[in-house]
């Protein structure tokens, strides 16, 4: 199996045959620029290919859905259904913030799953200990995430862009939020494979949770006439 996400500015791709990790690459964004997605997702996926075997071995593609960058889903889901519809391999859209927590998981906390979805909020959710879901994705300002997370029997710990953006807001409320350093930040290819074990196979679709920046100027623009 193939996984692959995009929903982050990361690009990150993954390898697996019967749970054995085959190929890991994420490609982070140089200096302050933009993402890779566009131009270092294929590449990264015929490598990964390769590694399995060439693409006759590869018996699924997972592909992260959301939420995240819009731009970035559309090349990622885009991609993935391409690929499988070309080369007739099933597809599996697989919950980014699933996979992001998946990487985080130890010492039976629960994972508070955040990526920075920019206009000072984050896309959020919260895996048990077991990675059941506790909170289904939804947007939110931090300070509101930190405030449903006090109300926790214990302490979840943050993972994600959205937790290193937001850690003063999240740790007054009492969450704790993993080092800087911590790889857990950041999606794993592997773990969007791990995700798409239990997931169901068909063309991909993905999950905003919010209307994109276009379509609310537009819609603040035919207010304002």
């Amino acid at each position: 199996m193939i996984g692959f996400d995009t929903a982050t500015d990361d690009t990150a791709v993954g390898a697996v045959r019967d749970g054995e990790p085959l190929f890991s690459s994420s490609l982070e964004p140089p200096g302050n620029g933009r993402p890779l997605h566009a131009t270092g997702l294929l590449a990264q996926v015929e490598d990964a290919a390769r590694a399995v075997g060439g693409w006759e071995s590869v018996t699924r593609i997972a592909v992260g859905r959301g939420p995240g960058s819009f731009t970035g889903l559309r090349i990622g889901i885009a991609t993935a259904n391409g690929l499988g519809q070309a080369l007739g391999i099933p597809v599996v859209g697989v919950d980014s913030l699933e996979a992001l927590a998946r990487g985080a998981a130890r010492d039976g906390r629960a994972v508070l799953a955040l990526v920075d979805a920019r206009r000072g909020e984050v896309f959020a959710s919260l895996r048990a200990p077991g990675g059941e879901s506790m909170w289904e994705p939804f947007v939110a300002a931090p300070e509101e995430v930190a405030r449903r997370a006090v109300e926790l029997q214990a302490a979840p710990l943050a993972v994600g862009s959205g937790a290193l953006r937001f850690r003063g807001e999240l740790e007054k409320g009492g969450t704790e939020v993993a080092l800087d350093s911590d790889p857990a930040h950041r999606i794993d290819g592997i773990q969007v494979c791990a995700a798409a074990e239990s997931a169901a196979e068909g063309p991909a679709e993905p999950v905003y949770l919010r209307p994109p920046d276009a379509q609310r100027w537009h819609e603040r623009d035919s207010t304002d006439s």
